[in-house]
């Protein structure tokens, strides 16, 4: 038995194709898993728990029946789909996790995260999270009717791919130093996220001089990505 691992999965209603490979996942290596952590971004965009898309109550169900099934799922908030909340963590059986958290598997101590916060270099970008992921606007967007954060939503993603488009190529990944200072921080040597659509194993040694891993999990938009973690050790797999 293994514990899995995915992010970035951008599930949207114009894309079947992505939604097949992750059903498929979830009932062939989720399902033999002993549990399943989603890290943020499983849906392109999410307007709320209110949504009543009948998309945006497919994938719950399917996450439900695997939680059902006995294969507890953890749920960590991702850039696209922070407004997730508790009506979703019930229906589909997810339990939500902070950003980040640390776990303890197999003698080993993982830091989880969904990667957008070591992304310190991309000062625009860490102005709007810092924005919108305060209560207040949370609340006072939550509080507009559905079509109005739909709309929303569909400008911010036409404003984001833009804007990245814009930007050296550097930018959109994760800064070094933030990245040393978090793992120092937390007193761990292992890292996973997601967030930059980079998939790569990276070794380095921290400023004290102990070695360090970082695992970086690719996005859905073309192929299935995850990393496997059982007794024999922890494997980053790509082409689902």
């Amino acid at each position: 038995m293994a514990v899995v691992f995915a992010s970035d999965v951008h599930l949207e209603p114009g894309r079947p194709d992505i939604s097949e490979r992750f059903f498929r996942f979830l009932e062939q290596q989720a399902g033999q898993a002993e549990a399943l952590y989603l890290l943020g971004d499983l849906f392109e965009a999410w307007v709320g728990d209110d949504d009543d898309d009948d998309f945006a109550k497919l994938v719950p169900s399917k996450l439900r029946a695997l939680c059902d099934s006995g294969v507890p799922v953890y749920f960590m908030h991702g850039n696209r789909d922070f407004l997730i909340g508790e009506q979703f963590a019930e229906e589909s059986g997810c339990q939500l996790l902070d950003d980040p958290t640390r776990l303890e598997l197999y003698g080993e101590t993982l830091l989880l995260c969904h990667g957008d916060a070591l992304c310190t270099d991309d000062l625009g970008y860490q102005e709007f999270r810092k924005e919108v992921r305060d209560p207040q606007w949370k609340k006072q967007f939550l509080s507009q009717p559905l079509t109005k954060r739909r709309e929303f939503a569909r400008l911010a993603r036409d404003a984001s791919l833009q804007y990245q488009q814009q930007q050296p190529p550097e930018i959109g990944d994760v800064n070094q130093q933030t990245v040393e200072a978090l793992m120092t921080g937390e007193q761990v040597a292992l890292l996973l996220h997601g967030h930059t659509h980079r998939p790569a194993v990276h070794d380095f040694a921290l400023k004290n001089g102990v070695a360090a891993r970082r695992i970086v999990l690719g996005a859905w938009y073309e192929q299935g990505s995850m990393v496997r973690w059982d007794k024999h050790g922890i494997e980053l797999i790509q082409n689902l």
